[in-house]
């Protein structure tokens, strides 16, 4: 019979003597530390999930921890009879900024913050912003595998939900002080290569404007694949080339930098449009492994994981198998001796294992690739060319889809340039801030119109779960209601509006240090408060799990809170010191909302 409290099983464990908590990392690791720590010293099972989650409800307090009913199943015991030990274990520690604890329930522990804790924390965070930002338990290099183009064509739709998506998740990373390696792991090598060297020598003859002839990639690549599909002399010559390229012939390699240099100045026109990172020095193409893959098929070979099947070699693990029961099988090397992606993908794993020490390597793409990503994962492990230290991670998202419910192309079918997307974002917000705001300079609603329609397209994708397909609807992503862009901007904007007028008021210290957090009394100050301190915990949740939506989630929230406090609470009309603090409040919140936008690769607007 279990008789809590239960001390006499109390394992030696340091106890939390923290009276004050001025640390604004996160409320939620704090609280998991702390309840974990109790439910271990009224249980003796060593390291119990405290499962702190935050509450759904106000009258459920801030936070409820819920691992009091997992223990309980195991220990076969009353869940209520754990949960009152935990509380009064807690409340013997007399942690000051716990203002009241309580037994819901079957046995959840409710968790009411102190709101002098609050306030204190709020001043932290006023005085460094950077401190709603968490700081990781223990660093790691993490590589990021992101964009990856293939270089024979210009960039197109497909391309963008896994170079934002990736961008989001570095800059997460990055601010939560971990050791990013991005890695733009393109397309630059292969049986295409030859056909497009071997047309562009074709078109070169007597004629001094290949760069011109290159500047519409895509029209190049289909007069190209025009020539090698209809013409068997044009085909064989370009098989000729790939040979002669790969074997390192002066003149081909020569061709392939030409035709590589101007296909990367393109990606990098898109980046530049995007705001997206990734520089020519996180290239991690496909033709740096290309002296590694006879290795690669080697090592598999000693460790006996070989197998020719129909002339290839291929890998078959037991855990691979198709509907019918057949074994899938794991292609490394064609029957002509050719290498195909798993092998390059295995060349990567052993780089990011050895040379560059990876903890975590996430893999930034499409979910069709899913078998693909397990396969060769699983292959790595076998073959011992990565331990279970390295976490290897699929990172993977649906389609963009057009209101057609199939993925998204042009009205004659033709899939859709990157670059061209773009600029129509861009022209159909220029007309929506001109409707807006017709009296604005021009220059003015285009430097607006530049940041709200790329913002519009790149927060559209964020915003959803990143597994699910989602549709592409223009006046959804620029609309000023809801969750979109827009919508966030001009939040952010209107905050920073309110806090301009304070300027034309003398009676108002313009020094931000005067700007004092000092009270909460009202729900509306408090709710708020509570949001933005939230703030490191979402950074942290997508950080580990790497689901960017639950940061716009979080964001749109924040945003609405905000409208609350601001229709229910008087700012510029309250009397000193009130009025301090509500400005402190809305200063506090537009900061949050410009490191939240940050994050996702998107520069608010002072003014809209």
């Amino acid at each position: 019979m279990y008789n809590p409290p239960l001390f006499q099983r109390l394992r030696v464990r340091p106890v939390c003597t923290e009276n004050s908590s001025t640390n604004v990392k996160s409320f939620k690791q704090l609280l998991n530390q702390v309840v974990s720590d109790s439910l271990a010293r009224v249980s003796g099972i060593d390291a119990p999930d405290a499962h702190v989650i935050t509450a759904s409800r106000p009258e459920f307090g801030d936070y409820q921890a819920n691992g009091v009913m997992a223990l309980a199943k195991q220990l076969k015991t009353n869940p209520r009879q754990i949960a009152q030990a935990v509380v009064e274990d807690l409340q013997a520690q007399e942690l000051a900024w716990i203002d009241k604890l309580e037994v819901a329930g079957p046995g959840f522990i409710n968790v009411h913050l102190n709101n002098q804790d609050l306030l204190e924390r709020g001043a932290t965070a006023l005085a460094e912003v950077k401190s709603l930002l968490p700081e990781p338990a223990q660093k790691q290099r993490i590589v990021v595998d992101y964009s990856s183009p293939n270089l024979a064509k210009e960039m197109h739709v497909g391309h963008l939900r896994g170079t934002i998506i990736g961008d989001c998740l570095v800059r997460v990373l990055e601010s939560c002080g971990h050791n990013i390696i991005r890695q733009n792991h393109v397309g630059d090598w292969g049986t295409q290569f030859g056909m497009l060297i071997t047309y562009m020598q074709e078109v070169s003859q007597g004629q001094s404007d290949i760069p011109n002839k290159l500047a519409d990639l895509e029209s190049f690549y289909r007069d190209a694949k025009e020539r090698f599909d209809n013409d068997a002399d044009f085909a064989t010559r370009a098989r000729q080339a790939v040979v002669k390229l790969q074997g390192g012939d002066a003149d081909h390699l020569q061709a392939w930098e030409q035709f590589i240099d101007e296909s990367l100045r393109h990606c990098e026109a898109v980046y530049e449009k995007l705001g997206v990172t990734l520089k020519r020095d996180d290239l991690d193409a496909e033709s740096r492994y290309n002296d590694k893959l006879a290795g690669i098929i080697e090592q598999l070979r000693e460790k006996q994981l070989l197998t020719e099947d129909e002339g290839a070699q291929c890998v078959f693990l037991p855990q691979f198998v198709g509907k019918e029961g057949e074994p899938l099988p794991v292609i490394v090397q064609k029957s002509d001796g050719g290498y195909l992606y798993s092998t390059t993908d295995l060349a990567a794993i052993q780089l990011r294992a050895g040379e560059l020490k990876a903890d975590r390597s996430l893999y930034v793409v499409d979910a069709r690739q899913s078998l693909h990503f397990q396969q060769v994962f699983a292959v790595a492990r076998a073959a011992g060319m990565a331990d279970e230290k390295l976490s290897l991670e699929h990172i993977a998202y649906g389609t963009m889809m057009g209101s057609d419910g199939r993925p998204f192309k042009t009205r004659s079918g033709d899939t859709v340039k990157l670059s061209e997307l773009l600029d129509e974002a861009v022209r159909r917000a220029f007309d929506l801030v001109s409707e807006k705001n017709p009296e604005l300079e021009e220059t003015e609603r285009q430097t607006i119109a530049d940041r709200v329609g790329i913002a519009a397209v790149k927060y559209a994708d964020l915003s959803k779960n990143r597994t699910s397909d989602y549709v592409f609807d223009w006046s959804t992503m620029l609309s000023f209601d809801g969750n979109t862009a827009p919508y966030m901007l001009y939040a952010y904007a209107r905050i920073k509006s309110i806090l301009r007028k304070q300027d034309s008021d003398p009676s108002v210290d313009q020094n931000k240090g005067a700007m004092r957090l000092s009270s909460i009394d009202a729900p509306e100050e408090r709710m708020l408060l509570m949001k933005i301190l939230q703030m490191p915990e979402i950074v942290q949740m997508v950080a580990d799990d790497c689901y960017p939506n639950q940061l716009c989630n979080y964001l749109f929230e924040l945003a609405g809170i905000f409208m609350r406090f601001y229709e229910s609470c008087p700012i510029l009309k309250a009397e000193a010191p009130l009025r301090e603090s509500r400005l402190a409040l809305a200063s506090l919140t537009a900061e949050t909302l410009k490191q939240g936008l940050s994050l996702l690769g998107i520069e608010p607007l002072e003014r809209m």
